[in-house]
């Protein structure tokens, strides 16, 4: 399998995919770095591409939905100073 094959995901990975690289393209990102980053999103949320057989699944990593929806925090004991 050549580097950059999408044939082991399936199609509900390749669909949050198009929709993660839909929101950065929105947000002013290029389509080639939008892509490059939902890829990484569905491979931290999923481990990479999901293979056939029983007991083989894993669950879903939520957190990269929280992180992407999560501002910065900022350190509150610097103003208290």
């Amino acid at each position: 399998m050549p580097r950059g094959d999408k044939s082991n995901y399936t199609d509900k990975q390749k669909r949050k995919a198009a929709h993660i690289a839909e929101g950065y393209e929105e947000r002013g990102v290029s389509k080639r770095v939008a892509k490059a980053r939902a890829w990484a999103t569905v491979n931290a949320i999923h481990g990479g591409g999901e293979k056939s057989g029983s007991g083989r699944g894993k669950p879903e990593n939520k957190e990269p939905y929280r992180k992407g929806g999560r501002a910065k925090k900022r350190s509150s004991s610097k103003s208290a100073r």
